[in-house]
């Protein structure tokens, strides 16, 4: 089985569990004005890739997946928390096709659900039974750092937005990216699971930086598809990057690069919307190879992260699905 199939096999059960954490038995209004406008705003929540990889690595070191659920959902409640944020941040208008919930519900009522989702990370967790205290702890640790980083990322990205910042290097756009998608959308579902499992500290490692390398490729190929993905599947997504100005790994290297690098920099510092300013900018990042170069730094992320894997843990069915998850993470179109 691909893991772009066990994706599409295994969705329907994560989302089942997280709407079952957005309910409340209190009074109607907190369920108006928090509850289901976050239980909303989370049903529309993508393929699920981070709680499932957590599962994946439980089992690749031998333990039982079901042990590591309330750590992968936990993570889960981090990425729907960090998406409320980052879009009112980015003063963002749809998220996957749909207006984003600030404009929905009002910026005060969004950062609020934000807020609930950032409190079931660690509730999740200290809820959860089935895991013995000592777990916890580490597990609740590398939830911590993850949030930490991720902060860290997002620090830079808007600071840089904030002082029309576009002196920056490829390096500059790696450690970015690295803390602000690369720890909670690989690194650490991939730890957390790894430690639930009781697997050696090398296993655990093993995985962590596995899932580092393979959460930086997701973050690349996202960037390369909003430019020249699908745009009927993208929809008003689509070049969004240009307008906000995202300082992506294919605009850093363009701006570095390129003879036409002052001109892309005005581009994304005017928000262009117009198809004839979107594709001006697509021309220079394509003309300059930033594309492709994105393309070949994200294979090569992904071909090493697999061979430093290979060796690590024992061949079996989890493994073999997150192998095939670095693949589908540089692959997939949408």
């Amino acid at each position: 089985m691909s893991f772009e199939s066990y994706l599409a096999q295994q969705v329907g059960r994560i989302d089942a569990v997280i709407a079952s954490c957005y309910r409340s038995a209190e009074a109607d209004d907190i369920n108006r004005y928090l509850y289901a406008p976050l239980a909303d705003y989370s049903a529309n929540g993508g393929k699920r890739h981070r709680p499932l990889i957590c599962e994946l690595a439980c089992g690749a070191v031998g333990g039982d997946p079901s042990l590591a659920s309330s750590a992968a959902v936990a993570i889960e409640h981090f990425h729907t928390a960090a998406l409320i944020h980052d879009d009112i941040a980015d003063e963002s208008t749809m998220r996957r096709g749909r207006p984003c919930l600030h404009l929905t519900n009002g910026e005060g009522l969004a950062i609020n659900a934000g807020d609930l989702a950032l409190s079931l990370v660690t509730g999740s967790v200290l809820d959860d039974d089935l895991l013995s205290d000592d777990v916890k702890i580490r597990v609740l640790k590398e939830l911590v750092l993850m949030t930490t980083r991720t902060i860290e990322g997002q620090a830079l990205d808007i600071g840089w937005a904030r002082d029309g910042r576009f002196d920056l290097t490829v390096d500059d756009y790696l450690v970015m990216a690295s803390r602000k998608t690369a720890y909670y959308s690989g690194g650490t579902p991939l730890a957390v699971g790894a430690i639930i499992g009781a697997g050696s500290e090398e296993q655990v490692e093993a995985l962590r930086s596995f899932g580092m390398a393979c959460g930086l490729a997701f973050q690349i190929q996202d960037d390369i598809l909003n430019l020249v993905g699908c745009q009927e599947a993208l929809g008003k997504d689509y070049r969004s990057d240009i307008t906000e100005g995202k300082r992506t790994l294919i605009a850093v290297h363009a701006i570095e690069h390129s003879a036409q690098g002052a001109e892309l920099a005005l581009i994304l510092a005017s928000h262009a919307t117009t198809e004839t300013m979107l594709a001006c900018a697509v021309d220079i990042m394509q003309r300059a190879g930033s594309i492709d170069f994105a393309r070949d730094y994200a294979s090569e992320l992904v071909g090493k992260a697999k061979a430093d894997l290979a060796g690590a843990l024992e061949d079996n069915r989890p493994k073999k699905l997150l192998m095939s998850m670095a693949d589908y993470f540089i692959t997939r179109m949408r």
